[in-house]
């Protein structure tokens, strides 16, 4: 097995380290919040304090929240291209722009480090299980070299290109995702204005060829309004801000996605920013009058 790097341990980097210590592979660790890596380092981590020493290991994968962010940890200061030593291989596995993951890999490649865009679906809880999905972009030698890394984490990889195009298709993979909770809180909506409980009403979809295994594990959290986050609202919004952006650069008309857009800024307006990405029911329950508005709760 060998020696990896990991930059980033939230709730997703954490969920993927800990898949590949499962596989007996020995993971230093940093995080701007050291004590997110504690978990982490008692099941075998080690944690080290500077980003620059992650560069002892030859495979570094990257795991942040925004372009700013993946700017600060490469091209940075104290950032990974930083120091004498560089890692062979940089894995970024966030969902960024193609812009500005093409601007990182122009950097990257500048200094001969190879890069491999490789975004994930899957939320913490799905990571854990091995039932996550990756898709990747760069030279297909590169993804050949950290494929069976990439399939520790993740139960399929797939190649979609030699530059950015993973990226996109991570966008598109949001994109329908928010649409999809949008029309599912719709209807749950009306159902239930018409006088069928949530539980029951999801409990018939769940039967028909209409559900999915995604949707039965989020069943619960939507009978008892559990908006713990697994994938944020403000997070959804920074996909569809990236990803409406990208068919408007292309020419691609996205009516569904722009009226979803504009329901999710709505969500966060009204103070559910931190909160799952489901709680866009709340939202709809209120139109809907199943919920008190948020000024009279």
């Amino acid at each position: 097995m060998a020696n990896l790097g990991w930059l980033g341990t939230g709730r997703m980097g954490a969920a993927m380290v800990g898949r590949l210590l499962d596989a007996g592979n020995t993971v230093a660790v940093w995080n701007r919040t050291e004590a997110k890596t504690v978990p982490l380092a008692k099941r075998g981590a080690k944690v080290v304090a500077e980003i620059v020493d992650l560069c002892e290991a030859d495979i570094v994968f990257i795991m942040v929240s925004t372009p700013r962010d993946l700017h600060e940890v490469v091209r940075g200061p104290k950032g990974l291209l930083s120091g004498d030593r560089k890692p062979s291989v940089i894995v970024d596995c966030s969902t960024v722009s193609a812009e500005a993951s093409a601007d990182i890999r122009r950097a990257v490649t500048a200094e001969e480090v190879e890069f491999l865009a490789a975004p994930i679906s899957g939320n913490p809880h799905v990571v854990a299980e091995g039932h996550s999905c990756i898709v990747a972009s760069g030279p297909r030698s590169t993804f050949d070299k950290v494929l069976q890394y990439l399939k520790q984490i993740a139960e399929v990889a797939v190649h979609a290109g030699t530059e950015e195009q993973s990226r996109l298709v991570k966008l598109c993979h949001n994109l329908y995702l928010g649409i999809i909770v949008q029309g599912l809180v719709e209807v749950i909506s009306l159902a239930e204005k018409g006088g069928t409980s949530r539980e029951a009403f999801l409990e018939f979809l769940n039967a028909t060829v209409l559900g999915c295994d995604w949707m039965r594990k989020r069943t619960p959290d939507l009978v008892q309004l559990d908006w713990t986050p697994t994938f944020t609202t403000e997070l959804l919004r920074k996909d569809f801000d990236l990803g409406l952006a990208a068919a408007r650069e292309l020419e691609v008309p996205m009516p569904a996605g722009a009226a979803v857009h504009q329901l999710i800024q709505s969500a966060i307006g009204t103070g559910l920013r931190e909160e799952d990405f489901l709680s866009l029911y709340v939202q709809q329950a209120r139109s809907a009058h199943l919920m008190p508005l948020a000024a009279d709760s």
